[in-house]
């Protein structure tokens, strides 16, 4: 290069003090760059930590954190006691109790499984448990702006498309005794069945919609307050219209109690007007159990709820 002498001289701003000033300032510069970077870079990471901790926490939520969820929902009424697994997949003993402050508690034989996905339109949930819901069910939840929407199905086996239409489990009457005041003093037997038609709850703005239709069977009951061994068999029907209002009827399909009714909800709640009669032949060995169902009017008891 010393035959480029042109190439070799510097602006007269970079000789001097004003050199060793720009020299320093692109130094300071440089540091700054570089300390800026490493401020980013250490945000980033406290970022992608919260990030992966709060994933690890979601992925293995444990079982006790769905439990405590289920307590708030159903007012203490339905506990999963002895959970284990995850909120994702797990299992637990299903216990009906009265509520707070309940001494009344009675649990399903066995236990109660369930599993838990996310997908584009909510959370889908299933429960299968071997004595009372060997079909696996399926709960379509799907959150919205306005309310949360609930579908209920039946799927036979993975892979295979869901039933909307068809029996849904069965359970023993005795579990009611759980809940307290009237169950634990009926003391029922019997096995309860429940069978879904298109069936979809939604709760918009503090208000119940249902749309669909479900069944519900007590088949043989009988009681220990009374002699008879066998009481008959009911049936409670649910229907949803295209409003959202839901209606309730029940009938007694056969035996020596008649139990019949009409009913629905309302936006102030659940309100059931219906009355139990004895037949002719039964009418000593019931009038205890009509004494207890409802308020006594002559020979029938009058039900009345709401």
């Amino acid at each position: 290069m010393a035959g480029l002498p042109l190439f070799n001289r510097r602006p007269g701003w970079m000789k001097g003090a004003t050199a060793l000033t720009t020299r320093w300032l692109e130094s300071t510069l440089e540091v700054a760059r570089w300390e800026n970077m490493r401020r980013a870079g250490r945000r980033w990471g406290w970022w992608g930590g919260a990030v992966g901790a709060l994933v690890g926490v979601i992925a293995y939520a444990p079982a006790p954190w769905l439990a405590q969820a289920v307590v708030v929902a159903t007012e203490g009424r339905l506990l999963l006691a002895d959970s284990k697994g995850t909120i994702w997949r797990g299992d637990a003993v299903a216990v009906l109790t009265g509520g707070q402050g309940s001494r009344d508690a009675r649990a399903l034989p066995g236990r109660l499984n369930w599993s838990m996905r996310l997908g584009l339109k909510g959370v889908s949930l299933v429960l299968q448990q071997d004595c009372c819901m060997p079909t696996p069910v399926v709960l379509a939840v799907q959150p919205g702006f306005s309310g949360v929407r609930l579908s209920l199905a039946t799927q036979a086996a993975a892979g295979l498309p869901a039933q909307t239409t068809g029996p849904v489990g069965q359970w023993p009457a005795a579990w009611l005794g759980g809940l307290g005041t009237p169950w634990n003093t009926l003391q029922l037997s019997g096995v309860l069945r429940l069978s879904s038609r298109d069936l979809v709850v939604e709760w918009v703005q503090g208000r119940v919609r249902v749309q669909g239709q479900a069944d519900v069977s007590l088949d043989n009951a009988a009681s220990r307050i009374t002699t008879l061994e066998r009481l008959g068999s009911y049936r409670l029907d649910l229907l949803g219209d295209n409003q959202g209002q839901m209606t309730l009827s029940l009938t007694t399909l056969d035996g020596a109690l008649q139990l019949s009714g009409q009913g629905g909800v309302t936006p102030t709640g659940l309100r059931f007007r219906g009355d139990a009669r004895a037949s002719e032949a039964e009418r000593g060995a019931l009038d205890n159990l009509l004494n207890i169902i409802g308020r006594r009017e002559g020979d029938r008891s009058v039900i009345s709820i709401g």
